[in-house]
């Protein structure tokens, strides 16, 4: 009897751990499918992130470029109009100090020219007054004159808005009230006349028998001159007499009713000498003098300020 030859298996042998195919599992695959598809995710966006921040740093890069051209070209435009600017600016400047120069001299010939018809104006005053030629002037307002008088300072009452409108003393808001209004101004400097004052002048703004004391908005005009407070009232004649006079005229009385009622300020000194200054301009539209041989009586003059 024949002996066969063993016969031999043909797969492979058993590993010595395939009865823990478990932990092997375990060891062969320590990351599972999960772990390896996000850590494939995270480094496609770590690469895009990257792309991002590259296409960005260029956009910036780009902007700044972009910025430094603009501002070149500005500088340059700037350096090329600056000369033309500054032609024109001096131009403009120079024609400016041209117009000036012509406005003052204009201004200093109508100055001229308005103490001239002072001056003649005057002359024919003295002429025509005969032997009071010199009192005719003098009452008149036409010469600088100077003596023993008193001097009124009024002002506005404290705390007074200058923007106030409407008339005096008509409405019950004292920033309107408180203000000398150019009514209050006729009535104390009639009130000085009526004493006995020989010549009165407003911030040095002399007073002829045909002064008018107006008022154009918020400010006093004395003969189309305006005035700014505190008002100086300066006037002629016995210092004394005049001051006690007027405190007992009706000016006076009205003066202090505006003290007493709505805060006006003022103050009368006497003063040894005071010194009122010709009248600006003397018009006379209608008087005319007499022949000499047909009226040898004194000139009459009358005061009154409306």
């Amino acid at each position: 009897m024949s002996q066969q030859p063993p016969i031999r298996s043909t797969s492979p042998p058993r590993r010595p751990d395939a009865s823990m195919s478990l932990l092997t599992n375990v060891m062969d695959h320590s990351l599972d499918d999960g772990y390896a598809e996000a850590t494939a995710r995270r480094k496609a966006e770590g690469r895009a992130g990257m792309s991002r921040s590259l296409r960005a740093k260029i956009g910036l890069a780009g902007g700044l470029l972009l910025a430094a051209v603009v501002v070149t070209v500005g500088a340059a435009q700037a350096r090329v109009t600056a000369p033309v600017v500054a032609k024109e600016r001096q131009e403009l400047i120079d024609r400016v100090e041209s117009e000036t120069a012509s406005a003052d001299t204009e201004q200093k010939k109508v100055d001229s020219l308005r103490d001239d018809v002072s001056a003649r104006q005057r002359k024919a005053l003295e002429k025509h007054g005969g032997d009071q030629g010199e009192l005719v002037a003098l009452l008149a307002g036409a010469t600088a004159v100077h003596g023993p008088g008193v001097k009124l300072v009024i002002n506005d009452a404290k705390d007074t808005d200058q923007s106030g409108g409407g008339g005096p003393r008509e409405t019950s808001d004292f920033s309107d009230t408180g203000r000398v209004r150019d009514r209050d101004m006729q009535q104390f400097v009639n009130g000085l006349w009526q004493s006995g004052a020989e010549a009165i002048a407003i911030n040095g703004q002399r007073l002829t028998a045909l002064s008018a004391i107006r008022a154009a908005g918020d400010a006093i005009l004395v003969d189309n001159r305006p005035l700014v407070p505190p008002y100086t009232v300066l006037a002629l004649g016995n210092g004394k007499h005049l001051s006690a006079a007027f405190q007992d005229s009706a000016g006076g009385r009205y003066l202090q009713v505006l003290k007493d009622s709505y805060g006006i300020r003022a103050t009368m000194s006497e003063q040894g000498e005071v010194r009122l200054p010709a009248a600006a301009s003397l018009i006379v539209r209608t008087a005319k003098p007499k022949a000499a041989d047909t009226d040898k009586g004194a000139a009459h003059t009358g005061k009154g300020t409306s």
